[in-house]
């Protein structure tokens, strides 16, 4: 399935340079197992084109209506779903967060030790929802493996995990300390699924029941949800891991995927599936200043605020980060309120715009949004871990090279 077409400012001829490059790079020497990659510019799709097998045991081919594990591309949706309750006045961005959640009163901060005997020192600083958004709330994530509060989060499963309810996953952060005071650096972490948890919270009402009325129904996203129906499942990709012998194996069989069952934890931070016309409704609402096909789903004005860099001093991810890993390279950019954002092209050595927002997934699926150019690029695959291959850097350069 090929679509590729004139749009205006983008030559169809060199969007093919897309196609070509994934096939002799990553197709063809058995790297990818399959890829979905979308090209828009001004509302119109320009380029769309699928690749290799979705699922290889059964040679499966991608196709256009393939659902795919999107993990944390599920942040900005969840950013934006929080961001509408902040347009009517549920709270403000410095609220503390032990506000809505009085458990996290008094957080702590690691000293030594390790789970369950850390020494521990009284936070310097109050955590607000703003840390939340923007990963300054000293919260961490198990995966990255780098200091015993990690450790302790891969022991009590605060990963994934799509077992324990939100309750009890926020129940749980509160136990453990922090890994540095709220708002003094950056890392990479579970703050979006608190933010989904205060989304539920706020709105009263199911954080997953939410979503599907007040973002996914408005935008036409029937097949976004945190779990794969039974009409979806001849569609659903299989997800691999990198392996250094083999290139790739096996990691979650579409038949047999905890995805198909219905999750107690609704992961704001990285439980959703989704297909690529559904994230692109998604992108596309971003893109035009929050509304798609005649639906608005967040404020122009609020939007223009959540793609700013909010860390402080407008420093860029290496002046602040901890941790060794994120969703978008660290240099030249910086970070809004559910989306990195580039501030320096030059300093990132990836061509592109100042103002370019988006995300990516844990299993190598990225979307960006170009302002300037009004242009929304999504690639889908599904190969774990994401900083597998230089793939993202390389599209946004090809794609660029296309704008004439």
């Amino acid at each position: 399935m090929t679509e590729s077409k004139q749009v205006i400012g983008l030559a169809p001829d060199h969007l093919t340079h897309i196609e070509d490059h994934l096939d002799r790079r990553y197709i063809q020497p058995g790297k990818l197992p399959g890829t979905l990659t979308l090209v828009a510019r001004r509302g119109e799709i320009a380029y769309l084109k699928a690749q290799g097998l979705m699922d290889v045991e059964r040679n499966k081919p991608v196709c256009r209506d393939t659902v795919f594990r999107i993990y944390s591309m599920t942040k900005p949706i969840t950013s934006v779903a929080m961001m509408q309750l902040y347009e009517q006045g549920r709270f403000l961005l410095d609220d503390p967060v032990h506000k809505y959640i009085p458990d996290w009163k008094n957080l702590r901060v690691y000293k030594s030790g390790v789970y369950p005997n850390f020494l521990t020192t009284p936070a310097a600083s109050t955590m607000t929802i703003r840390d939340l958004f923007t990963h300054m709330s000293g919260l961490t994530y198990g995966f990255m493996n780098r200091t015993n509060v990690d450790a302790a989060y891969r022991e009590l499963k605060l990963d994934g995990s799509r077992d324990m309810t939100l309750e009890a996953f926020v129940g749980h952060l509160a136990e453990l300390p922090l890994e540095f005071s709220p708002g003094t650096a950056w890392n990479y972490s579970v703050s979006t699924d608190v933010l989904g948890y205060l989304v539920q919270l706020l709105a009263d009402k199911p954080f997953d029941e939410y979503l599907r009325e007040h973002i996914f129904e408005p935008l036409a996203m029937p097949d976004t949800g945190f779990h794969v129906r039974d009409d979806q499942l001849e569609r659903f990709a299989a997800c691999y891991q990198y392996d250094p012998v083999d290139q790739f194996k096996l990691q979650d069989d579409p038949q047999t995927s905890p995805f198909r069952d219905r999750a107690r934890l609704t992961s704001g931070g990285g439980g959703l599936v989704s297909t690529i016309d559904d994230y692109f409704h998604f992108a596309q609402a971003l893109c035009q200043g929050g509304e798609f096909g005649g639906r608005r789903i967040i404020g122009r004005k609020t939007l223009e605020f959540m793609r700013r860099n909010h860390l402080p001093g407008n420093q860029d991810l290496p002046g602040l980060s901890v941790g060794a890993f994120s969703e978008t390279p660290y240099a030249g950019s910086g970070f809004g309120l559910g989306f990195s954002i580039k501030t320096d092209v030059a300093k990132s050595q990836i061509n592109g715009s100042v103002g370019e927002y988006g995300w990516g997934g844990l299993a190598s699926t990225n979307f960006f949004i170009d302002p300037v150019e009004e242009m929304v690029v999504i690639f889908m695959t599904q190969l774990i871990p994401s900083s597998t291959y230089p793939v993202r850097q390389e599209l946004r350069a090809i794609v660029h090279g296309a704008l004439i």
